[in-house]
């Protein structure tokens, strides 16, 4: 399903016929399935068929956070920022269109064409050079992944996270290619330079990996997204893609690639993102910083509104990403003073890119409620949620 803020129908393929229906089920019960698993299992299956012939109302605004307009690019260059609309994603349309694609700093005026660009190689290493036409002629599909700002938050709607299905070249065919370098630390870098000083970033687009880092992570040059050539504001001609981290370290409009010792100082962005990508402080050194891995995080993305036989209903639909281990327990609350429960509709088959999960909720009263989720396996690393750093809230008027 696709969702529009205005009032439709529920249509989630054809319905399924009821002689059928009355058979698994009967066979189901017959088998002895009918237990605590299984009835967690159905549970969303008889909430969505409690809405069938209902009329979805609306979507209900979340609260206290930015109004900055959605899928809209505001501000030019270091300033320019898009905040995806997160509530029209769903299990059958995951992949964020381009123009919708989250963009947290826009190509620069300065920017050089496409026919002159070239990647350098340098350091401590044989130096090289690459061409955009090499790069393009080893390009290969690379699949669905998600980018994330370390700085998504209530201020931009959250609306700094997207999925896109990319193409490019990996990082690993290209390096197996070169003279053996001296080194195993690399700092890759991008374009960087505007006509007018930022109000809100720090110049400087370069980040430190260890060879083993990016191996690890599938990392990749980008040329291709969602079967187009780059647009400019998404890192045209070749942006680098590290799928789990962060996006600031998915450096844009890269064009050199230099080997370097384990002294070499951290770079300005590595800075400027410290607290946002989880490090001790603001490390000096580039070596201390830890690898700046996507935290494994949840949230709603939209609550639905129904009108089902005369009755008022709700349902929170959500997504769930990041980390390295897959989550078997997803559980929500409402409010501080409530118990969590487990999510209704939830499995996760991978960290990335997103999965989405439901809820059938019966708000008590009217009022303001705090939605709130959390990770129960303890050995998954969850530092942002576990803060209330995606606590969203909804204002309910009707129940």
């Amino acid at each position: 399903m696709i969702f529009s803020r205005s009032s439709q129908s529920l249509t989630n393929g054809p319905a399924e016929k009821p002689n059928r229906r009355r058979f698994l089920r009967a066979s189901l019960l017959s088998s002895g399935a009918f237990l605590a698993g299984f009835e967690k299992l159905t549970a969303f299956a008889k909430f969505r068929d409690s809405l069938e012939g209902g009329k979805l109302l609306e979507l209900l605004e979340f609260a206290g956070e930015s109004r900055a307009p959605l899928n809209s690019v505001l501000g030019a260059g270091l300033d320019a920022r898009l905040y995806t609309d997160l509530s029209a994603f769903n299990r059958d349309r995951s992949a964020t269109p381009t123009k919708d694609f989250y963009v947290r700093t826009g190509a620069s005026e300065l920017l050089a064409s496409d026919k002159l660009w070239s990647i350098q190689v340098r350091g401590l290493v044989q130096p090289m050079v690459l061409s955009l036409d090499e790069l393009k002629r080893s390009a290969k599909p690379m699949g669905l992944h998600l980018m994330e700002c370390s700085g998504n938050a209530r201020s931009t709607r959250f609306g700094l996270i997207s999925v896109a299905d990319w193409a490019g070249t990996p990082l690993s065919a290209m390096l197996e290619g070169m003279v053996k370098p001296r080194t195993d630390r690399v700092i890759i870098s991008g374009f960087d330079e505007y006509p007018d000083k930022s109000m809100t970033s720090i110049p400087g687009a370069d980040w430190m990996f260890t060879l083993e880092q990016l191996k690890t992570a599938g990392a990749f040059f980008a040329t291709q997204m969602n079967g187009e050539a780059l647009t400019r504001d998404h890192g045209a001609p070749v942006r680098l893609l590290v799928p789990g981290w962060y996006g600031c370290t998915c450096i844009k409009w890269v064009n050199a690639v230099t080997f370097v010792d384990e002294n070499t100082a951290a770079t300005s962005q590595m800075q400027e993102f410290a607290a946002r990508t989880h490090q001790r402080g603001v490390p000096k050194m580039a070596r201390d910083y830890r690898p700046a891995i996507i935290d494994q995080a949840a949230m709603p993305i939209r609550v639905e509104k129904w009108l089902v036989r005369g009755k008022i209903k709700y349902r929170v639909v959500g997504i769930l990403w990041g980390g390295s281990r897959l989550v078997k327990a997803l559980q929500i609350r409402f409010n501080p003073e409530e118990d969590y429960l487990p999510v209704d509709d939830f499995s996760q088959t991978t960290n990335d890119p997103w999965g989405f999960w439901t809820h059938a909720w019966r708000p008590k009263t009217v009022g303001t409620y705090m939605i709130r989720l959390r990770v129960t396996d303890p050995i998954i690393e969850t530092k942002r949620l576990d803060s209330g750093y995606y606590v969203r809230s909804v204002e309910v008027k009707e129940i």
